[in-house]
């Protein structure tokens, strides 16, 4: 199986941090796949009916690959996904597809999708300027969690625990990016500083953790210095994990569950989730399950 990952650095730029895409050259290798890391500005896009020639890879036309793995997460650009869906209209199988990488980017229209099929999460409200903060004292309360609309592995992501942190927080996003595309959300006080990561792989929880923040942080990413642990999900969890993706329309999936007394709330869906952190703590060999499903699947 002939596999190309389009990544941030190509193949010759990976550094030892970029775990995962290491892990795919390592696995995939011993299974006997053909693994080619990209960077999407490697690649000439022409619309074109000549579909023979309408991709390019370093200015020069490279036979197509049996499947596309995207693993750019939140920071796919739109560049990038042009180039996922170019590759899509010729017949590429891609995990994931376009359209369920653009969905989940957007972190207000991932909730919006959620809550339509009333799955349990966040209050959330889309900030807009200036900030009436009695509404948003009102609606949310305080401690607020104020997100960028896009990030990952914790970045963007502030807690404001009273009503002046959240005013100079505001203050100094409108001195110095008044056009931030922000959401607020209600701060689950049963899950600071912890919460669950559940691997979900073509309709199948493959793997959970438990995250824990160190150094008093309210966040509890792996990339961040979280310790983790395994989970044993319960029913409730496993079946939020998998209807999430479901909707989402997400083969591959990271999905971030926190705490909420003795259920749930549904944090985040992750297009491209990082598995180093749950193959620390977990006996599964994430590459593998991944490399397994998308050649079952072709």
């Amino acid at each position: 199986m002939k596999v190309w990952i389009l990544y941030k650095d190509c193949a010759a730029g990976l550094k030892p941090e970029a775990y995962e895409i290491n892990r795919f050259i390592e696995i995939g290798g011993r299974k006997g796949h053909e693994i080619e890391v990209f960077r999407p500005e490697q690649f000439e896009l022409l619309v074109t009916a000549d579909s023979a020639r309408s991709v390019m890879v370093d200015a020069a036309v490279a036979p197509l690959p049996d499947v596309l793995l995207p693993r750019m997460g939140a920071g796919t650009t739109y560049f990038a996904l042009s180039v996922i869906r170019q590759l899509e209209r010729l017949r590429v199988p891609t995990f994931n597809t376009s359209l369920s990488i653009e969905t989940v980017r957007d972190k207000l229209y991932t909730h919006q999708l959620l809550s339509r099929a009333k799955l349990p999460i966040p209050k959330t409200m889309l900030a807009k300027f200036p900030i009436d903060v009695s509404l948003v004292e009102r609606a949310l309360g305080f401690p607020v969690v104020v997100k960028t609309l896009s990030g990952s592995q914790g970045s963007g992501v502030f807690l404001c625990e009273t009503r002046q942190n959240f005013e100079d927080l505001m203050e100094l996003v409108r001195a110095t990016q008044s056009n931030a595309n922000l959401i607020f959300q209600e701060f689950i006080a049963d899950s600071r500083g912890r919460d669950i990561r559940m691997l979900v792989i073509g309709g199948r929880v493959v793997a959970a953790m438990e995250r824990q923040a160190t150094n008093g942080s309210f966040k509890a990413n792996f990339s961040i210095g979280g310790e983790v642990k395994p989970f044993k999900p319960d029913r409730d969890a496993e079946w939020l994990a998998l209807e999430s993706a479901r909707l989402l329309g997400l083969d591959i999936a990271g999905i971030d569950l926190l705490f909420d007394g003795d259920g749930y709330k549904i944090c985040e869906a992750n297009s491209s989730p990082g598995f180093e952190g749950i193959e620390s703590c977990c006996e599964a060999n994430i590459a593998a399950e991944i490399l397994d499903f998308v050649s079952f699947r072709l």
